[in-house]
C-alpha cells in the first residue's frame, strides 16, 4: 500500500509514520499544499496513493482545502469514484460541523486525536486497505 501522511506536528507525524509504515511505503508532508503537490506527482507518475491521512489544522493549506484539491485532481483525471483514494481526516476537532464538512468534501473516515491504533486499524480494515487477521 502507498500512503501519504500530511501532519504538521512533529511528534504526531513521527508516531503516525512509524505506525503506518508497517502497512506500506509512507510519504510524509508537513502541510496541505505539500500533500496536494505529492498527490499530483503520484498521479502523474501513475503510482497513485491508496491512502491519504490528513490533519485538519495545518499551515499554508488546511486539511479541508487539501482534500478539496485532491478530489478536484481526481475529477480532472476522470478517476471513477470507486477508484478514488481513501482519505482519513485526523483531528482533535470533533464537533459535528467539522465531521459533516469533512464527509461533504469527500473524506472516507474521520478519526479523532490522539490516534488510537486499534481503532485506526479497524478503520483500515473497514475500508478494505488491510486484511482481517
Amino acid at each position: 500500500m502507498k500512503i501519504l501522511l500530511a501532519e504538521d506536528d512533529f511528534t504526531t507525524r513521527k508516531y503516525m509514520a512509524n505506525f503506518l509504515s508497517k502497512y506500506g511505503s509512507c510519504d510524509v508532508t508537513v502541510d496541505g499544499m505539500e500533500a496536494v503537490d505529492a498527490f499530483m506527482l503520484a498521479l502523474e507518475e501513475e503510482e497513485p496513493y491508496d491512502l491519504v491521512c490528513l490533519d485538519i489544522m495545518m499551515p499554508v493549506m488546511d486539511g479541508y482545502q487539501a482534500l478539496m484539491g485532491i478530489r478536484n485532481l481526481e475529477k480532472e483525471k476522470n478517476i471513477p469514484e470507486d477508484k478514488r483514494v481513501k482519505v482519513i481526516m485526523a483531528t482533535a476537532l470533533n464537533e459535528e460541523k467539522n465531521v459533516k464538512m469533512a464527509f461533504d468534501l469527500g473524506c472516507t473516515i474521520y478519526s479523532g486525536k490522539p490516534i488510537d491504533q486499534a481503532k485506526f486499524e479497524q478503520a483500515l480494515k473497514k475500508i478494505g486497505l488491510i486484511d482481517e487477521k
